[in-house]
This record gives C-alpha cells, structure tokens and sequence, in this order.
C-alpha cells in the first residue's frame, strides 16, 4: 500500500485541474477523432460519457442516504456536435457544485463493496475518473505527448484500483494464476503486493510476503503514472520494468 493519505479536498482540488485540463484538450474539429485508449468511443462520445458520468453522480451524493439512487449513466441524453462541449461545461459546473456542497463523511451510496458509504468517495472517484480521461481525451485530441498523471494522485489511482475495483469486481478472473505481484512506484514511496489466488485475488499487507512463496513472483516498478494508466489498460505493460513471471501482472490489468 502507499503511504499517501489524501483526503477530499486532495480530490476535489484534482479534480478541478484535471477537468480544466479535459476542457483545454476539446475543440469542435476534434469531436470526431478516434480516441486510441478507447477503442469504441470518439473525442465526442467521450464528452457525452465523462459528462453523463456527472450528472449521473451529482445528482445523488448529496442525497445524505445509502440507498441505491437507480437510473444509470446516460450519455445519450447529450447533444450531438459541438454542442456537446457546452454540454460538458454545464455537467462539470455541477458535479462540482455537488461535491463542494456536500460533507464527505455524510451518507452517500456508492458500488463498492468495502468502502465506507460516504460521500469521500465520490471525490475521490470523480478525481480519477476525470484524470484517466482527461488522458484519453488528450491521446483523441492528436497531443503529441499526453501529460502523465500528477504523481500523488496516481499514487492513490492505483491504491483505488487495489483497493476499491479489486475487491468490487466480482468477475475479475486471475486466469488459475497463482502467485504474487509487488508493485512499486519509482517517483514516490509507494509499493503494493497482490496474491493471485487461482480463484480470487487479494491485496496484501507487504508484511505477509514471504520470498520462499511456492507459487510464481512478479515485481514490477515503474512511475505513478504509468503503473496506473497500465492499470487501466491504457498503455502496455512493456513500459514497466519487470522481473519474474511476465505473465502474472497481466491479470491486474482492468
């Protein structure tokens, strides 16, 4: 695990630089750019999702209940054509008024099935969801050099996809590996160990890592950013370092 506490306003000031960076990447003439990192989506669709995804959630962390709000994420409800960055403009006012109005500890719904039900983590989800596409957004947009994610916020965006995802995703398939990866960032004081269980995958506490492990091993290092965007998928892994099995950290990819 990391040893970053950042807390909401952490997020919420991430957030605020990550969607003033989105916007800076959109033009009209861009909209129809395939975006490289997500395959089934251009510069547009990925407006109308990224704002779907804020009115979606703005609408509900404020509520003060646990409750399943209901509905799903909409981006069809956005204009089409330029019309959709304006579109966009309106969906971030609000998912930052939401957040700012809201106590981070009162109650909120959220997926997660570890997470405490509160607003936290929202700002904390909203943060990197914009930071992630905010990259993507950039790739579409024909940047030729995307910024890496600030490494403090990509130090938590892994600790999020550990975590949070990990044990969320009900249909994460570890393939029959067995084993351990230990991650570690090469900018920032942060490592992390995952136990490929054949059937499961459990984020460890670094202390229970024995090197005479039976099973396979993996270490992989490289920057904040980077492990996180391989992470998420967006870039191969080939651009970490990587010593033991090639294989095993192939699994944590989302």
């Amino acid at each position: 695990m990391s040893d970053s506490r950042p807390n909401a306003e952490f997020w919420l000031d991430s957030l605020r630089r990550e969607g003033a960076a989105f916007r800076a990447a959109l033009t009209p003439e861009t909209l129809d750019s395939p975006v490289p990192s997500c395959p089934e989506w251009n510069v547009g669709q990925l407006v109308a999702h990224l704002g779907a995804v804020y009115r979606r959630h703005g609408a509900h962390v404020g509520r003060g209940v646990t409750s399943d709000p209901g509905g799903a994420i909409d981006p069809s409800a956005a204009p089409a054509g330029p019309a959709v960055i304006e579109w966009w403009d309106e969906s971030f006012r609000l998912i930052l008024a939401a957040l700012e109005s809201t106590d981070p500890a009162s109650p909120a719904w959220n997926w997660s099935i570890v997470q405490d039900k509160t607003a936290k983590f929202w700002f904390r989800r909203m943060a990197h969801e914009t930071a992630v596409h905010r990259w993507d957004a950039q790739l579409g947009a024909g940047a030729a050099l995307t910024e890496s994610i600030e490494t403090r916020l990509a130090v938590d965006g892994v600790d999020e996809v550990l975590d949070t995802w990990l044990p969320s995703k009900h249909d994460w398939d570890p393939e029959g590996q067995r084993g351990v990866v230990t991650l570690r960032t090469t900018d920032a004081d942060a490592h992390w160990a995952v136990r490929l269980r054949g059937v499961g995958i459990s984020l460890l506490d670094t202390g229970t890592v024995f090197d005479d492990s039976p099973h396979a091993q993996s270490a992989v290092s490289g920057t904040a950013s980077d492990l996180l965007l391989v992470l998420w998928g967006r870039v191969p892994l080939s651009v970490l370092t990587i010593e033991g099995n090639p294989e095993l950290p192939r699994v944590l990819i989302r």
